[in-house]
């Protein structure tokens, strides 16, 4: 890996996590405030009509910003005409959702929801005034900007959001909490970014944008629909507090695993676009990505599994027990899923937004398959259908990155597998601590994880890991030097 990209890699993924779990994190840990002020069944009113938001900010953006920031030579048409064709279709979105709310409350059988999904819709439009910022900061691989505006906008909306919770407005303190947010970030983002739109609409440029953008918002559609599908079928087969402990117990893997994915992803994307055309070092940077991450994530998530029990009675409190169980099957659900993703970022890069989606309809069509036989078993075996369906999607998705470049899943395998073996050895010790009653839960997570991470370096310096000793281990010694020096 080149110094320049190297170094760009760092900065930019430094900065992109910042920005990503500065915003989970912030929400997390309000969000911990939140739960002892609130009730699951208000966890789950939420988590009912989420896919209904997901799926209309999916229109929004259509894949336009990936096109953007794919596209070379883009010009200020290309950026003025993307921002006028996001504010018509959030728009529109948010006409369909205002017309339909009344049926989405009679779907749950649930007459809040239409006042609720009336006023949450309203972030669908205010999203769709940064698009295009988003897109141009991170064309410069410029997470920082992001960042500030992320962290400050969920400080104060989550400040409010304690405070209305703590007096008693239940839901409502959730939905003014994420409205806020939107508005503040969408202000803040303006305001660092100094780019303002012109009074241009190109045809020329919109067809050249959508020709690609249109496949990677098909792909976004489905990819989005199935996200949230299990969120629907639990809100309609199953009580709201069922949802609550499920989306709670998701959220924690999903801090996890789904942001650093998601900063990987974003930080990868431009840097590998601008070396698109030179197959031989597009795949060599990719294949140390996958190392770096499976290093990180596998052993994190394998962790956070073993010590759920605990971090849940801790952090929530002992009525948030039964989220444990979805906590630890969505984490073994979300080992290989920065594969997955990774996987689909080479085809993005070099222009195949034709094979995304017809990959997307292929696992799709599986993954509906295998949730529809789960549901009569309960929420948790709706659970670990993720498990099952996640496994088949990372070697589906391997299939083009074979054709096109010969990196077949069994390739890949090789390079992530082995993290896989050290980290279950590694969290032996972790494990065993949960059966320790004697100690108290936060003695059982410190105790359990240092032992854990210690193993864990011990068994990467003994088999010689490249990957450590060229990321980890200066890392680990950058920061030893600093604080020493403090």
């Amino acid at each position: 890996m080149g110094e320049g990209i190297r170094d760009k890699s760092v900065s930019g993924i430094k900065w992109s996590a910042i920005e990503s779990y500065a915003n989970q994190g912030i929400q997390f840990i309000l969000g911990l405030i939140m739960a002892r002020l609130l009730l699951p069944s208000d966890y789950g009113l939420i988590g009912m009509v989420a896919i209904f938001f997901a799926v209309a900010q999916t229109f929004v953006d259509s894949g336009f910003g990936e096109a953007l920031i794919r596209k070379l030579d883009r010009s200020e048409a290309d950026y003025s005409t993307v921002f006028y064709f996001n504010i018509l279709v959030s728009i529109v979105c948010y006409a369909v959702l205002y017309l339909f709310a009344p049926f989405i409350a009679t779907f749950f059988d649930e007459p809040i929801l239409r006042d609720l999904v009336r006023v949450v819709g309203l972030t669908v439009i205010i999203n769709s005034f940064k698009v295009v910022q988003v897109a141009r900061f991170t064309i410069d691989v410029n997470f920082k900007a992001i960042a500030k505006a992320t962290v400050a906008s969920n400080l104060i909306s989550g400040v409010i959001g304690i405070t209305l919770a703590y007096y008693g407005v239940g839901v409502w303190a959730l939905v003014c909490q994420n409205v806020l947010s939107c508005i503040l970030n969408v202000m803040i983002l303006w305001y660092i970014s100094k780019w303002h739109p012109q009074l241009i609409f190109s045809w020329e440029s919109f067809k050249d944008l959508f020709n690609y953008g249109s496949k990677i918002l098909g792909a976004g559609l489905l990819h989005t629909l199935y996200v949230n599908v299990n969120t629907l079928c639990i809100g309609k087969y199953y009580t709201p507090s069922d949802l609550g402990y499920y989306t709670r117990g998701c959220q924690f893997p999903q801090l996890l695993g789904q942001n650093f994915t998601g900063v990987v992803q974003r930080v990868t994307f431009p840097i590998l676009a601008k070396i698109q055309n030179d197959d031989k070092r597009l795949i060599e940077i990719y294949r140390k990505y996958i190392r770096l991450m499976s290093l990180i994530l596998i052993f994190a998530l394998i962790l956070l599994a073993t010590l759920g029990k605990p971090l849940i009675i801790l952090l929530l409190g002992s009525k948030w027990m039964e989220a444990v169980i979805f906590l630890q099957i969505f984490s073994l659900a979300m080992l290989t899923d920065h594969v997955t993703q990774l996987n689909l970022n080479l085809l993005k890069v070099k222009g195949r937004s034709d094979l995304l989606l017809k990959l997307e309809i292929i696992k799709k069509t599986i993954s509906l398959v295998i949730l529809f036989a789960s549901i009569p078993f309960g929420v948790v075996a709706i659970c670990f259908s993720k498990v099952i369906y996640s496994q088949i999607a990372t070697y589906i998705n391997t299939y083009y990155t074979g054709k096109l470049f010969g990196l077949t899943y069994w390739e890949q395998l090789k390079d992530y597998g082995p993290y896989f073996l050290y980290s279950v050895f590694a969290c032996f010790p972790a494990y065993f601590m949960t059966y320790c009653h004697q100690f108290g839960n936060l003695m059982i997570l410190l105790i359990g994880a240092v032992c854990s991470i210690i193993i864990y370096i011990l068994i990467l310096r003994t088999r010689k890991d490249r990957i450590y000793f060229e990321f980890i281990e200066p890392l680990i010694l950058k920061l030893t030097k600093r604080y020493v020096n403090l």
